[in-house]
Parts: structure tokens; C-alpha cells; sequence
């Protein structure tokens, strides 16, 4: 199994990357933000095991592909287009996590937080669709370019299970006509839920669909936090330049249960899991930063702090999200009220005050 997975990663590449370009002060940060993202990520599982959260998909062993890929974008010109695994990128972008964990908690359909604004688009579930949104507002950046050439550019996240729908196929065809500056980012963490990449990805490799696409690929080691970076910062680039999109696939892994819901016991075991994660990619840049003098213990001991101050906040503010006006489920169908929509809104606001009357 270990040798079936080292396989997976190859070094053919049709993108040219660079080495990462970081400080020491860039570099202690994409760290925080990775203990940061794991500490939130373990937490949320806890929260939704308490009844805080009705339910969450973990991102354990996908931190490093998502940090490293959301620190490479520009917060002004850029957009993301997440699904619904995305911690780890909202918090890196800087989105406000109480208004991102409102979706969650099933208390909004789309996040709290202004999608425009913090230019994160809502959580998509729908497998694949945040895909075909990140290529139409990339298509939009072509058609309302800068005098300078430069345009910005959408980065779409989907997995190795999503890139077999076909929304993605067609996203990948009308985004190398058309030009559009669209990043493709696929985690391959292995699995579609609990059917293995090699038992749904025909040809063993989703960067290898591109070519027909006359689209440039890379496929990168996903658990290194700085070779994301740099592969995420070229193609961004490439596609800011005008030259069209870029798929990354980042071979990860997902160590843990597809979602609060699955029990990955039912295809795979603990050993299994173990030998097919590799190293732990915040262990592994803990070390690297150790190894190169620019962390030191008080550094991490600090960083874990910091971490747990900002749980505990969350938390609270998560715990603090009340309910919803119930009027929102017919005010936000429609951008003009039907009849029918209408006659339901009447009915639900003589019923509600049938009952408020009831309870007094």
C-alpha cells in the first residue's frame, strides 16, 4: 500500500515552478496559520460531537495544500470558490470563522460572511459546482480586463472524487477556449469518500486530464506547505498574465472520516491510514523550521497559545449564533416574489402568530 501511494505522486509537470520565495517572517506565519487551521480543524470535530455543530467535514493531513495555496493569492484581486472543506483556506484568507461556521451550524445557507466583500465565495456542497462559479467569474475578468494586462484571477478547490463529475470537465474545456484565469486546485487526498482515487480516476492522475484541455498542469506533494505555495504563486501568474488556467494537483491525504457521519473503519484501517498519510505536514514544517534556525520551542509553545485563545473565542461565538428570522426562507428564493412564494410567506406568518398566541 505505501509503495501504491508514493507512486502517486509523480514529477511530471508541464508548469514551471520556481522555488518558494519566503522570509523568515513569511515563514513562521504560514506555520501559525497551519496550527491555527489543525487546532480549529480537531475542534470542530469536538463541537459537533457536543451539539454545537449538526455536522462538519474534517480536513486533517489537507492543511499545508490549503494554507500554502490561499497565502499565494491576492486578497484585492483574486476570488476563491471553496466547497465545504475549506477551513483551513477561509482561515487563511481571513475570513471572520464565526460568520464561515455559521453554515455549519445549518443557521445560514451560505456563510455569514459577505462573499463580495471578503471575495470567498459561499460554501458550495454540491460536488463539482463551485467549479463552473469560479470559471464564469473568471471568464468575467477577460471581458472587463485591466489596461494593464493584468487580471484577477479565481482559484477553484474541488478533490479527486469531484474531478470525475462532469461540471469539471466542461469548467476545464470552456476555461482553456476562452482563456479565463482560473486555478484549478484539487486535493487528492486519496479517497471519494470510501472509494480509493485509483478505483474512480481513469489514468491514475487528474493533472494528466489537462493536456487535452490545453491546459498546463502540475501535480505537487500537497502535505509541503512551501511547495504549494510556490506552485499556487506560478500559476497564478501564468493565469494574471493572460495566458489562461492552471490545474494543481496536490497529493495529499485525509486522515480522518470524509465527514462527522462516515466511519472510515467500514474501508480502510488505522494501520492503513497511518502508512498511506506519510508525514504529518505540520510536524514536517515544524521540524523544517526548527532544522533551519528559524523557530525555536518558545516560538511553537506561543503559536499553540495563540491557537487555543483563538478556539476558545470561536467557540464561543459559534455557541452565541442564534436562529435565523424565519421569514429569510421566503424572503431569499426569488428576486421577485412569485404568487405562490407569497401565499406560503402569508400562511407560515398566521401560523407562526396562531402559535406565539397558543404559547402566551
Amino acid at each position: 500500500m505505501t509503495q501504491a501511494r508514493n507512486e502517486r505522486l509523480s514529477t511530471a509537470s508541464t508548469l514551471p515552478v520556481p522555488e518558494a520565495e519566503l522570509d523568515s517572517t513569511q515563514r513562521r506565519e504560514l506555520y501559525r496559520l497551519l496550527e491555527t487551521v489543525r487546532y480549529l480543524d480537531v475542534s470542530a470535530i469536538a463541537w459537533q460531537r457536543q451539539g454545537i455543530l449538526p455536522g462538519y467535514a474534517p480536513e486533517r493531513g489537507q492543511e499545508a495544500a490549503q494554507v500554502g495555496s490561499a497565502y499565494a493569492m491576492d486578497r484585492e484581486r483574486d476570488f476563491i470558490f471553496p466547497t465545504y472543506r475549506e477551513l483551513g483556506v477561509a482561515r487563511a484568507w481571513g475570513v471572520d470563522m464565526v460568520a464561515y461556521l455559521a453554515t455549519h451550524k445549518a443557521s445560514w445557507h451560505g456563510g455569514l460572511y459577505d462573499p463580495v466583500a471578503s471575495r470567498f465565495a459561499p460554501i458550495q456542497a454540491v460536488v463539482a459546482g463551485s467549479v463552473l462559479h469560479a470559471v464564469g467569474w473568471a471568464h468575467g475578468q477577460t471581458l472587463s480586463a485591466d489596461p494593464s494586462g493584468q487580471t484577477g484571477v479565481a482559484i477553484s478547490y474541488f478533490g479527486d472524487g469531484a474531478s470525475s463529475q462532469g461540471d469539471v470537465h466542461e469548467a476545464m474545456n470552456f476555461a482553456g477556449i476562452f482563456k479565463a484565469p482560473v486555478i484549478f486546485f484539487v486535493q487528492n487526498n486519496g479517497w471519494a469518500i470510501s472509494v480509493p482515487t485509483e478505483r474512480q480516476v481513469a489514468g491514475g492522475s487528474v493533472a494528466g486530464r489537462a493536456a487535452g484541455y490545453g491546459i498546463p498542469a502540475v501535480q505537487i506533494d500537497g502535505n509541503d506547505v512551501e511547495a504549494v505555495y510556490a506552485a499556487t504563486k506560478a500559476a497564478r501568474a501564468h493565469a494574471a498574465a493572460g495566458r489562461g488556467p492552471v490545474l494543481i494537483e496536490a497529493m495529499t491525504y485525509r486522515r480522518g472520516p470524509h465527514s462527522t457521519s462516515d466511519d472510515p473503519g467500514r474501508y480502510r484501517s488505522l494501520e492503513e491510514e497511518r502508512q498511506e498519510g506519510g508525514p504529518d505536514p505540520v510536524d514536517r514544517y515544524a521540524q523544517k523550521l526548527r532544522e533551519s534556525g528559524i523557530a525555536d520551542e518558545a516560538f511553537f509553545t506561543t503559536a499553540c497559545e495563540a491557537a487555543k485563545a483563538e478556539e476558545e473565542q470561536l467557540r464561543a461565538g459559534v455557541i452565541a449564533l442564534g436562529p435565523r428570522p424565519g421569514r429569510e426562507m421566503f424572503d431569499f428564493v426569488y428576486a421577485e416574489a412569485e404568487s405562490e412564494v407569497q401565499a406560503q410567506a402569508a400562511a407560515w406568518r398566521q401560523e407562526t402568530a396562531y402559535q406565539e398566541n397558543q404559547d402566551a
